[in-house]
């Protein structure tokens, strides 16, 4: 049987890739992989991260542009940098309150 992992970041938490270097904002997290075998397969294999641990859905953005990522919590670090993300999808669901940190918006049902 396996042993039931927690996330060790948190939805709000900017997150900075280990090796790409890219930073991001986690909106979700999935308790394991759970995205198609074709997208992990396409990871090279001696990168690939294993499935069972938490994955990390993020507003993301490198230089060059902004975009959705999916992120194994084995290749994710705390960025304490402090610098604003740019990601345009950001102002929908967060707010960044005076101290520089993202909380997410209340949810209101219709």
């Amino acid at each position: 049987m396996m042993k039931a992992s927690s996330a060790k970041f948190a939805i709000g938490q900017v997150v900075r890739h280990r090796v790409f270097g890219f930073r991001g904002l986690i909106f979700d997290v999935d308790p394991e992989f759970d995205n198609t075998e074709e997208w992990w397969l396409a990871i090279p294999e001696d990168i690939r991260p294993h499935k069972e641990q938490p994955f990390y859905h993020l507003f993301a953005e490198n230089a060059e542009t902004e975009y959705i990522a999916y992120v194994s919590e084995q290749n994710l670090v705390p960025d304490h940098s402090g610098d604003p993300l740019r990601n345009p999808l950001i102002g929908e669901m967060f707010t960044r309150d005076p101290n520089g940190a993202y909380r997410a918006k209340p949810i209101i049902a219709h």
